[in-house]
């Protein structure tokens, strides 16, 4: 069996040896690298040959835009990279150098390993040989072990020296071909810059020569963009996959390294089929970095055992690599984890020592607080057994359960005793929970603490923190998206925006992305460069300024993984595939079809993103995009990247109107020519598709531990895309705020560190998205920072109160111990009988001790537990209760009562208490019976003969030392009830020390009950009752409680307060007591009050103040009554004022008045008066405070009387200037003036201008008034009237503005609603008018028209005005739709007027005909024919000379035009000529003008829809005749022509 045993642990080490030593060899790539690339692949691909890699590394050449930066994301600029590269791109004599001394070293390690057989023979030989000895010498077998054990281990040591030689070998033979390759490259791209460089300038002076330099940058444009086509290759795999075969559990990860240019996309594939992350959340785990592709298998299981495979593509080709894993299940002791409890969260390492060790941890690293931008280092001491050299157990380190790897601001160490991380520059991302694990076979040893980073200080005080968690999304060829989490903005004003800046790797030149802060923390980056790589960061805003900048972002490229789409790949026999391009199988495309698919892939209220597919077919040539955007209604459309192509299918839109909707297309081209447009999209509008998250619910804060509280919420209803909480903490009392996280979390679970021990603390939370922050949570209940509270013990009692059939109504009762802090709910579970598995009833704690369970089947058996929750968590569940059958309860007589408690135990006396039964049966309760025996005994003993209507009662003479049981029985009109559950056992005997409730009096009179409870804990409370009910009455009773005593005052003690008043006190194991409060005692304690409070005289009146009407002050008081003998004083600010000229003081005994006058009262006079009385030993005191606002309002009002009687000395007003609004609607200022005479002047004035009145005011009659006709807003201004004459003057103003404007709108609006008239009907030939007349209208009144309820706003269709007399609603182009109830609504503040008017039937019918006719004629008079001008009345003339008369006429159609001489047709000939051209200049032309051409002329001008003639008078006279005497000619009036009139002939 040993030998068996040892065979398998050998060729188990053997094949680890292997594995490590593949590791080793496999050039620097560390943990979870490709893996060795000298070991054999099981199921994966044959490894490529180094002549094979040195022929493709020649061809390898560096596009000219990354000869100045390192672009991570290409692999063949990776320094880790080139160690690969290294075994590949060896020249031929280096290769052969390499296999000659592998030879040699082969065949030292062979004579190595034959010596070590030889001396492992030589020991066994020995060992048989001791045994043989010892066999025959009795030698003592351990000695024989011991010896065997020693040459094993040596044999072990000289196999790892053999190791690290190999190792070492490797490490040197890498160093060498580095720096050789790295020459080489630099030489080559030297050469090829130098030689581009002078092939441009040879084409620039040729083209110089001859005149062509624009022709000669296109060519070299297209050559240089040739030349990128050229450098670019397809993918190019460096280290293929290699097989595993893993425990189950165990975590796999697959590597491999590609190059390729554009960078390669890499897809992973599971026997065939595509692995997507989602379908299975921290299932895989894909990583890209540097050129190598990592794909990692958590915690495999035996279904993870597949063929999985890799294929990297870009546009010029497509490679794939495969490899097989094999899961292992785990059997008897080749379980590596047998019996090691993982926490939960933390996923399992991928490689764990096989050594078991024994890990302690001596020193700790606790809760940290830090600043951003500092140094920290999170170390623990460990000690670990046994310490072995070169096998140690694996730390890991882990922040919020996530796995950690060594970065730029992360660096750890393991070794000498101890496990630290250290951070070179702290970023808030920093902050969270860390986690140190120490994995072995052993099992796991883990630590956590929380890292707290606040805020450094800011740049500009008062600015925000800086955001964090800056990540980056969907990148391609132009943007990529950009997200943040916010920082916690407690005690600054709310962020308004972020900044976004971008930086090229290699670089330091930061370009900011956007002009104007973006408000939601998500954004399209545009206008990035194919191919390079970038960082980016962010800087928030609000009111005070611009934060710090976030940690940079990793880096991402600008490549669209979309290009794999076009590639379709043969896989032919063997491992060859053909990779062709989806266009190669088009045919000859010049111009592009359109793109399809058009749709928006993101929306936010400032863009929208766009995608599309490429077109089919799509050509040959590189592609380019044109977007097209339209508001929905315009008609036209707008190019939105006219300056820029896009290259990438899809596209971010900025500046677009917000609230508008929006549709796009989309256009391809190429060189050849543009394609046609797209389908245009669905109307978009640009929006925000989340909010901003409500508010997080309840806070419950419960204790932790001496300097930390754990604080809980209620997720918020709209939990959507939320990023996390953040936590804010204050002092109770001072309102101030303090962050408690400044980084979000993601659960609703917070523990607070830092806190002060013994203050008290109050929290809130609000919740945090891309959109912002929700409002702050209710604030928690205040809490006391001290230890931890426990978990309340279980309740028990479980009672069956009613059933349906279908439900049970279950009551019990509380824990015997709460835990330290109150009950805050229960959960129950059920189970049927007969069943193992329980379920839960209700999913939130229940507050009540009494639940109705439904939803059971009837005739079934149920049984329940029940467990008690308080602060501190969920106490253990009771024990299940007795099966209840699910039977309906049909019985007349009640059901049990519950709750049987006990309280004021005392040595021959308890008092019980219950609740009343749930099912009352056929009538309502009317009492109970109350039965007892001993805990041994059989026969039960009522305590009451007749039944007690109330649910507590009293019993008396038990024997002491005994225990006692007790049941209720309920009982109603039909008889006497089942009876409640058998309570506890209750031993009669008074506790030690019992204290019982005193009554008395307090040195103030006051009379209370008084209780002390020495047991009292923390979580007790005091409870006072009156006849067992708790005291609810806040007006009667006030409770005093201080640590072990507590108070019950009577506020008003009088015959209402007699009864039985008890105590109980919580968590002490039924500490209670009662006292009975009779007349007599009652008559007791008040007369002992009225002892111990001192006599006072009593006051009619508190001393008060008055003013007079000359601005004197006078303070009074007033006594019930005082006699001869009483004394009385003033104080004043603490000094005593004796009776003066300024301090007038009397006191009229007899009704009990003390009065002080003041006749000036000033500024010095602020302060506390008091009046002190004495009468024999009855004294009293009145104060009235006058400082500050009081004082200034007794100060102005003292003044103002003072003024006023001054004023009122002259002429002055009586009452000031006011307004109100006549019957004819016109404003009325109006003003009542007093003591004037005949020389008193009277003014109106309007803006200290003088305002013209057609008469003056009578004086006499003491009223003055202004109309204001039609009051509109030129009358705005400062109306003054102003009295004065030789005894003074006075003013009074009344500026018409803002409020007092509206308002007299408004009166005026009731004026003129009250007088409407009612609506009328004018057609028009624009359409129907609706017409509501009154006295005056303007349109700054509020007025309102419905149709059919629903309100009109003014439009094309119907418009709204008005004019001085009246309102209007102008119905244009009236429809069948405009039909119906119109009503016209004013508003005066307080009332609405309306006016209706049914617009339908035959109203509508003769109203819209007689607008048809109007119509008709409006039209007929707008085409009609007609003279626009051009003739005169009157037309003198010489004879001989020509007449030429011209017009232009109009109409449509085209009038026809006749002239007539005298009423007569006139003949043309060539004396008379008429001509009209374009139809609408028309001339009459008469040649040699004689006498007998005198007379009346004649001009039809006429259409089919009328026409009118105008008259020229024409008057000739003879050569050497004196011209007549005329009227100076004028515009001839033309005169109507009917259309039905007959047009003569022309």
């Amino acid at each position: 069996m040993s030998g068996s045993l040892s065979s398998v642990r050998s060729k188990a080490f053997s094949s680890r040896g292997v594995t490590h030593l593949g590791e080793e060899l496999g050039y620097g790539l560390g943990a979870g690298s490709p893996g060795p690339l000298l070991a054999a692949s099981v199921g994966g691909d044959p490894l490529q040959s180094p002549s094979c890699g040195v022929a493709k590394m020649s061809l390898v050449a560096v596009p000219f835009y990354q000869k100045r930066h390192k672009h991570f994301d290409q692999s063949y600029r990776n320094i880790q990279t080139r160690y690969l590269l290294d075994e590949y791109a060896a020249k031929k004599k280096r290769a052969s150098a390499q296999s000659s001394l592998q030879r040699s070293v082969t065949r030292k390690s062979s004579s190595q390993r034959e010596s070590s057989r030889a001396a492992l023979g030589e020991t066994t030989l020995g060992e048989t040989t001791l045994g043989e000895t010892t066999l025959g010498r009795t030698t003592c077998p351990l000695c024989a072990k011991r010896m065997s054990s020693a040459l094993e281990e040596e044999a072990q040591e000289r196999k790892r020296r053999y190791q690290s030689m190999v190792a070492a070998y490797g490490e040197a033979k890498r160093e060498r071909y580095l720096s050789e390759l790295a020459q080489l490259e630099e030489d080559v791209h030297v050469a090829r810059t130098h030689a581009r460089d002078q092939l441009d300038r040879l084409a620039l002076q040729h083209a110089g020569r001859h005149g062509l330099h624009h022709a000669v940058d296109d060519r070299l444009a297209w050559e240089r963009h040739s030349f990128e086509e050229r450098i670019s290759r397809a993918p190019e795999i460096l280290v293929r996959l290699r097989s595993h075969t893993v425990w189950e559990r165990m975590s796999v990860k697959l590597c491999f390294t590609v190059q390729g240019f554009p960078t390669p996309v890499v897809q992973w594939y599971k026997d065939g089929s595509l692995i997507c992350q989602a379908g299975e959340p921290g299932k895989y785990r894909i990583d890209s970095k540097y050129g190598v592709h990592t794909l990692e298998i958590n915690r495999a299981d035996f279904d993870d055992t597949a063929t999985y495979s890799a294929v990297a593509t870009n546009v010029h080709g497509q490679v794939s690599t495969n490899a097989a894993v094999v899961v292992r299940r785990f059997r008897g002791d080749e379980e590596p984890f047998h019996s090691v409890g993982l926490p939960i969260g933390l996923p399992l390492s991928s490689v764990i020592p096989y050594t078991h060790f024994d890990v302690q941890f001596i020193e700790k690293f606790g809760v940290t607080f830090r600043r951003e931008g500092e140094t920290l280092t999170l170390k623990c001491t460990l000690l670990v057994t046994p310490d072995l050299k070169r096998v140690q157990p694996r730390a890991e380190w882990y922040r919020d359960d996530v796995l950690l790897k060594e970065s730029k601001w992360t660096k750890m160490f393991f070794g000498e005793g101890q496990a630290s991380l250290s951070f070179s520059h702290l970023n808030k991302d920093d902050e969270g929970l860390y986690t140190l694990r120490i994995v072995s076979r052993g099992g796991i040893t883990d630590h956590s603490a929380f890292l707290f980073v606040r805020d450094a200080d800011p740049l500009v005080t008062g600015a925000p923190g800086a955001p964090m968690d800056v990540h980056c999304h969907d990148a391609n060829r132009d943007y990529v998206i950009v997200t943040w989490k916010p920082p916690n903005t407690t005690k600054e004003s709310p962020v308004i925006g972020y900044f976004i800046d971008r930086c090229e790797v290699g670089t330091d030149n930061w370009v900011q992305c956007n002009d104007a802060p973006v408000k939601i923390c998500k954004y399209p980056v545009t206008g990035l460069f194919e191919g390079r790589s970038y960082i980016f960061r962010v800087r928030a805003v609000n009111s005070a300024g611009i934060s710090r900048p976030s940690r940079v972002s990793e880096a991402v490229a600008a490549l669209d993984p979309v290009d794999l789409r076009r590639l379709q790949a043969v896989h032919l026999e063997g491992e060859k595939d053909i990779v062709n391009y989806q266009e190669d199988l088009e045919g000859e495309v010049q111009i592009p079809g359109p793109p399809t698919n058009v749709h928006a892939s993101e929306t936010s209220r400032t863009y929208v993103v766009l995608s599309w597919d490429p077109p089919e077919p799509r050509g040959k040539e590189p592609l380019m995009y044109f977007i097209e955007k339209s508001m929905v209604g315009s008609g036209s459309w707008q190019r939105v990247n006219a300056q820029t192509a896009v290259r990438s299918p899809r596209y971010a839109v900025f500046d677009l109107a917000e609230g508008k909707p929006y549709v796009f297309r989309v256009l391809s081209a190429n060189k050849h020519g543009l394609s046609e447009p797209s389908e245009i999209t669905a109307p978009i509008q640009a929006q925000d598709t989340i909010v901003v998250p409500s508010a997080p619910g309840r806070v419950l804060a419960s204790r932790n531990t001496r300097t930390s509280v754990v604080v809980q919420w209620d997720r918020p209803k709209h939990e959507e895309d939320l990023l996390g909480y953040y936590v804010d903490c204050s002092v109770a009392g001072s309102n101030v705020w303090e962050p408690c996280n400044h980084k979000p979390i993601g659960y609703n679970r917070f523990v607070v560190h830092g806190l002060t021990t013994g203050e008290q603390y109050i929290f809130r939370v609000k919740a945090v998205n891309a959109v912002g922050t929700s409002e702050n949570s209710q604030e928690s209940d205040v809490i006391k920072v001290q230890a931890a509270l426990t978990v309340p013990s279980h309740p028990y009692g479980i009672t069956l109160l009613n059933c349906d059939g279908h439900s049970m109504i279950l009551g019990w009762k509380v824990p015997k111990f709460s835990g330290g802090s109150p009950i805050l709910g229960y959960y129950i579970d059920k189970r049927e009988a007969h069943h193992k598995n329980w379920h839960e009833v209700n999913s939130s704690p229940l507050k009540e001790r009494i639940l109705k369970v439904e939803g059971l089947t009837e005739g079934s058996l149920y049984e329940f537990k029940i467990a008690a929750a308080n602060m501190a968590g969920i106490g253990q569940p009771s024990d299940p209760s007795e099966l209840f059958k699910c039977e309906a309860w049909t019985m007349p007589e009640p059901g049990p009562a519950y709750d049987l408690t006990f309280c004021e135990v005392r040595d021959t006396s308890l008092v019980l208490l219950w609740k009343p039964p749930v099912y009352s049966g056929s009538s309502p309760v009317s009492g109970y019976f109350v039965d007892y025996k001993e805990e041994d005994s059989g026969e039960w003993l009522t305590v009451n003969e007749v039944t007690t209507p109330h649910r507590y009662l009293k019993v008396c003479d038990l024997h002491q030392g005994k225990t006692y049981v007790f049941r209720v029985r309920a009982v109603n009109a039909s008889g006497v009830g089942r009876p409640s559950d058998t309570s506890e056992p209750v031993l009669v005997e008074a506790r030690p020390g019992t204290k019982e409730v005193s009554a008395g009096v307090d040195e103030e009179g006051n009379i209370y009950l008084s209780f002390d409870c020495p047991e009292v804990t923390d979580a007790s409370h005091f409870t006072w009752c009156k006849s067992y009910e708790d005291i609810a009455d806040d007006d009667r009773f006030k409770v005093e409680t201080a640590g072990d005593h507590s108070k019950l005052y009577f506020k008003n003690l009088d015959k209402e307060d007699l009864g039985t008043y008890s105590v109980s006190v919580s968590d002490t194991d039924g500490v209670s007591s009662s006292f009975v409060l009779d007349e007599e005692e009652l008559e007791r304690l008040k007369a002992l009050s009225n002892e111990i409070k001192n006599p006072t005289i009593p006051l009619k009146s508190e001393l008060a103040y008055e003013i007079f009407d000359k601005g004197q002050v006078r303070f009074w008081l007033q006594a019930e009554h005082l006699s001869p003998d009483s004394s009385y004083c003033f104080i004043i600010n603490d000094r005593e004022v004796a009776d003066s000229e300024t301090h007038r003081i009397k006191c009229d005994k007899s009704t009990g008045v003390i009065e002080m006058v003041m006749d000036r009262f000033t500024v010095d006079n602020e302060g506390t008066y008091t009046v002190q009385i004495q009468d024999g030993k009855a004294k009293s005191q009145s104060s009235l405070v006058l400082i500050g606002d009081a004082f200034k309002a007794v100060l102005e009002e003292a003044e103002f009387q003072r003024k006023e009687f001054l004023r009122k000395q002259g002429p002055h007003f009586a009452e000031y200037l006011h307004w109100d609004v006549t019957e004819e609607c016109e404003v009325r200022l109006v003003c009542k003036v007093a003591n004037t005479k005949k020389e008193t002047v009277f003014k109106w004035l309007k803006d200290d201008v003088l305002y013209e009145t057609e008469k003056m005011p009578d004086l006499e009659k003491g009223v003055c008034e202004l109309l204001i006709p039609k009051l509109s807003k030129k009358d705005h201004g400062e109306y003054k009237a102003t009295l004065k004459d030789d005894r003074g003057q006075d003013v009074s103003t009344l500026e018409i503005a803002g409020k007092v404007y509206e308002d007299m709108i408004l009166a005026m609006s009731r004026v003129c609603g009250a007088s409407a008239s009612p609506l009328k009907i004018l057609c028009t030939p624009e359409g129907i008018r609706l017409q509501c007349f009154m006295k005056y209208f303007t349109e700054e009144m509020k007025v309102n028209w419905y149709h059919k309820d629903a309100k009109i706003a003014s439009s094309e269709h119907m418009r709204i005005g008005g004019s001085e007399e009246m309102a209007w609603l102008q119905i244009c182009e009236p429809t069948e739709k405009d039909k119906g109830k119109y009503t016209f609504e004013i508003l005066d503040g307080k009332k609405n007027h309306q006016r209706s008017l049914d617009l339908s039937g035959q109203a509508f019918d003769e109203a819209f005909a007689e607008f048809q006719q109007l119509k008709a004629a409006a039209f007929a008079e707008k085409n009609r024919g007609k003279v626009i001008g051009g003739l005169p009345d009157v037309v003198t003339i010489m004879e001989g000379k020509t007449l030429n008369l011209t017009c232009t006429v109009f109409g449509n159609p085209d009038p026809e035009v006749v002239w007539f001489k005298n009423d007569k047709d006139i003949e043309l000939s060539d004396h008379f000529s008429v001509k009209v051209e374009q139809a609408k200049y028309v001339s009459m032309t008469i040649k040699g003008v004689t006498s007998e051409d005198s007379g009346k002329y004649s001009m039809h001008v006429k259409n089919k829809y009328g026409g009118e003639k105008i008259d020229v008078t024409v008057s000739v006279y003879k050569h050497g005749e004196e011209i007549p005497d005329v009227v100076l000619p004028q515009q001839a009036k033309p005169k109507l022509l009917p259309a039905a009139a007959p047009s003569p002939a022309h």
